[in-house]
């Protein structure tokens, strides 16, 4: 098992669950990092006393190191600030739970170095999934997945060859409007789709559960943990929240991983792979569970993110940068209340269709690609 860890989001849902579970495996936390939230950070740093923390915001790494004068913890700011926790020394795993595309070139670097990554950071892989794992493969780094769903599949593929499977099947929550047609979709506030009845998760991860682009963006980084083509991966929706992904195999055989809906379990997993250790999540009652599990196909017209991610992961080239980096800015202005739930699709669709596709992207085409896609919608749909 690690022994010592760095945590990148430190203050986000998946930030706050490891820092518990890494108290409970007891785990020696190197380094912090986060965005603006310095009150939580703060409160962290004193708890877990790393060496170093990251504060991604300049403005607020200043007020940061106002506070914590009094300690001798190294204060270092921006994506280098980023860089240089997840590099710590003493370092084994780096968990990379940061939201949006700021996770990847800090996720590379920790690759570079030989870290062991879990991840939570998608968009590390959905915006430069190739690049990533080639890198990976070449240091010989180890990739753990922290994702329910990519956990689940990780654990069911453990035991088989890879030319025996058939597909990786991902389980989807249907989010807070399971069933909802166009019509009462067009009515969707922000206070509304923020009330997830499953998962308690951050504010732009749920947002894409409501939209089900999140599950269009775990397509495309199961593609590239797994190394599967996009039509060997099929998306059913199971509303209990129980089996957390499936791999079917070429005998028509299923595997299956079910647990509580709880993020610590898969957090855990990642940080004690290849062990299993107890775990504070509630076992199941199966007596209780067997008759009420549920599963059906998705509604591609009620909620078209879904189809137009999956249309993005077999397109390829820089095409899911665009798509990841329009969604993070349409959501940001869906959260603001100056978009409509269906105008984030509309942001989406209309930048993959202003920017021209670029195959086998460098690391470069990849970031630009990004910028690019938020400043179109922002220019385009931001305007009051």
């Amino acid at each position: 098992m690690k022994n010592a860890i760095s945590l990148l989001g430190s203050t986000g849902s998946i930030g706050r669950q490891t820092l518990e579970t890494a108290e409970l495996l007891g785990l020696r936390v190197r380094s912090l990092g986060a965005n603006k939230n310095i009150k939580l950070l703060e409160a962290q740093m004193r708890r877990f006393k790393p060496d170093i923390v990251a504060v991604f915001d300049n403005d607020s790494a200043r007020d940061f190191k106002t506070r914590v004068r009094d300690t001798d913890v190294r204060v270092v700011a921006g994506i280098d600030g980023l860089v240089e926790a997840a590099c710590a020394d003493g370092v084994s795993t780096v968990v990379t739970a940061v939201v949006g595309t700021i996770g990847l070139i800090p996720t590379l670097a920790a690759i570079e170095q030989g870290r062991t990554i879990a991840l939570a950071n998608k968009e590390t892989l959905v915006c430069a999934g190739s690049l990533v794992m080639k890198t990976a493969k070449e240091r010989g780094t180890a990739i753990i997945p922290v994702d329910s769903e990519h956990s689940a599949l990780f654990q069911c593929l453990k035991a088989e060859k890879p030319e025996h499977v058939k597909r990786l099947i991902l389980t989807a929550s249907g989010g807070p409007f399971r069933g909802w047609g166009r019509d009462r979709l067009t009515k969707v506030t922000p206070e509304m789709a923020l009330r997830h009845p499953n998962w308690s998760m951050g504010r732009k991860i749920t947002i894409d559960s409501a939209t089900m682009m999140n599950k269009g963006l775990e397509l495309i980084e199961a593609m590239h943990l797994f190394d599967v083509p996009p039509e060997k991966i099929g998306i059913v929706v199971h509303p209990e929240s129980v089996v957390h992904s499936m791999v079917e195999f070429n005998d028509n055989s299923v595997i299956a991983q079910l647990a509580q809906p709880d993020m610590c379990l898969p957090i855990q997993y990642a940080l004690t792979y290849p062990e299993r250790r107890a775990s504070l999540v509630d076992s199941l009652d199966l007596t209780k569970l067997i008759s009420g599990l549920t599963f059906e196909e998705p509604d591609f017209d009620a909620f078209p993110c879904l189809r137009l991610a999956i249309e993005t992961a077999q397109t390829g080239g820089i095409a899911p940068a665009v798509m990841n980096g329009a969604n993070e800015a349409a959501v940001e202005l869906f959260l603001a209340g100056k978009i409509g739930f269906y105008g984030i699709y509309e942001s989406v669709s209309a930048a993959l269709d202003k920017i021209t596709n670029i195959e086998n992207p460098s690391l470069e085409d990849l970031m630009s690609a990004d910028i690019e896609a938020k400043r179109f919608v922002i220019e385009s749909r931001g305007a009051p």
